[in-house]
């Protein structure tokens, strides 16, 4: 696989009752895949992996790898609470024939360094396939520090990082310690052109599921280094992409999505669907945004 543009963290998406729909989740992923992005990341954030059992996880990942076919790459999250368990699920992953994975530090527990590096040695050793780091210390309360990073640049198949720590040094300060041993991809939605201006090659985005067509030319003209036409559509988008950094970024996301025409806004509890003003302020951010969607150039 290409390490390198954008992959959407691609919802999960269930029926009123809470239950899976597979067959709306496989249309919506090849409806982005027809859109132009380069790879799918089920069971992230956004597609609610701590809210799936462990037999659902591998039924969602079989039904996305039968949908794409060879079209693209597929990584499943692992986002487990116990590093046995996250080896676990990467050796069962493995069997829907997914592409690799995007690593979480072990959830609920606030892991010290030297633990994180257990953590993410053990997973990686769990697979063959590679893997990308997925550094997010804002919501997952573990920073997978530049000095982290440089300790795993030994492991041959952590290949990537997705960089979500909305700090701008850190870019620049891998690439000065390591040089280009990880592929770099952007890991929050409202700082995605600047991470492609540091040297980020791809990016994993919420709202693409949203705007796949936007999100795929801004990121296409940044990397093309058309700054002043990416800029265009970034700010236009930007009022939207900051609700991918917000602790309701998931039901906010999937409110969008379905406003736009992609999907439902249901998800599975404890999550609740945004009520009050916080639903309104989402709705009038989308509407205007769909009033005034910008012409995207070639």
């Amino acid at each position: 696989m290409t390490w390198q543009g954008v992959y959407p963290a691609v919802t999960t998406q269930f029926r009123a009752d809470e239950s899976i729909d597979l067959k709306l989740t496989q249309q919506l992923v090849v409806q982005q895949l027809d859109d132009g992005v380069d790879g799918i990341i089920a069971l992230g954030t956004c597609g609610e992996n701590a809210s799936l059992s462990a037999d659902e996880k591998q039924t969602v990942l079989a039904a996305l790898r039968e949908a794409i076919g060879s079209r693209a790459p597929l990584l499943a999250g692992v986002a487990e609470t116990t590093t046995a368990g996250a080896a676990r699920f990467v050796r069962n992953a493995e069997r829907a024939r997914v592409d690799g994975f995007m690593v979480l530090p072990g959830l609920t527990y606030s892991s010290q360094p030297n633990e994180t590096l257990h953590h993410l040695r053990v997973v990686a050793a769990a697979t063959s396939l590679p893997c990308m780091i997925y550094n997010n210390p804002n919501a997952y309360h573990v920073d997978i520090t530049v000095d982290l990073l440089a300790e795993l640049a030994s492991v041959k198949n952590i290949v990537s990082v997705k960089e979500a720590s909305e700090d701008a040094r850190r870019i620049t300060d891998l690439i000065n310690r390591v040089g280009d041993r990880y592929a770099i991809f952007a890991g929050v939605d409202d700082f995605a052109l600047e991470a492609v201006m540091l040297g980020a090659v791809g990016w994993v985005s919420g709202l693409t599921s949203a705007f796949p067509r936007e999100a795929v030319a801004m990121f296409r003209l940044a990397r093309a280094g058309r700054y002043a036409e990416a800029l265009a559509i970034y700010r236009w988008f930007m009022p939207m992409l900051h609700l991918d950094s917000i602790p309701t970024l998931v039901q906010c996301i999937k409110l969008v999505s379905s406003l736009a025409g992609r999907g439902t806004e249901q998800t599975r509890a404890p999550r609740l669907a945004l009520g009050g003003e916080a639903r309104a302020q989402v709705v009038r951010i989308t509407e205007a945004a769909l009033a005034n969607r910008p012409k995207l150039p070639a």
